[in-house]
């Protein structure tokens, strides 16, 4: 019932946490089966990611029946001295305008941003 993601040697840009963050940001009520799924994470992995954010003040969650419904802190700075400016929201934004410019499949990234959360109505 729950497969092992395929592994992944070396490093990578992005965190697990950066991309726990911007699958919870497409969708506030996404379950932790489905962002493991989507990064490639156990499920077990995702809890402690999400707690991790939780503690750090990065996001917080309400019980709505037997789901949980996500809310980002879009104004908290990052959490590196070298990053301490922008704010998640900025991160958001800087990843959603990198999807849309190279036309990536990946509409997660596009949704992640306030700024194209606003205009995606409009298409």
């Amino acid at each position: 019932m729950h497969e092992v993601p395929e592994s992944h040697t070396g490093w990578t840009f992005l965190t697990n946490h950066a991309r726990v963050l911007a699958a919870i940001a497409e969708d506030r009520t996404t379950r932790i089966r489905d962002i493991a799924a989507r990064c490639q994470l156990t499920e077990r992995a995702v809890q402690k990611i999400i707690s991790d954010l939780e503690e750090g003040g990065y996001l917080t969650h309400t019980r709505q029946g037997r789901s949980n419904e996500y809310r980002i802190e879009e104004g908290t700075r990052l959490r590196h001295p070298a990053d301490s400016g922008p704010t998640v929201a900025d991160l958001l934004a800087l990843l959603a305008q990198h999807d849309a410019e190279h036309g990536a499949g990946n509409r997660q990234l596009r949704r992640a941003s306030p700024h194209a959360r606003a205009t995606e109505g409009d298409l």
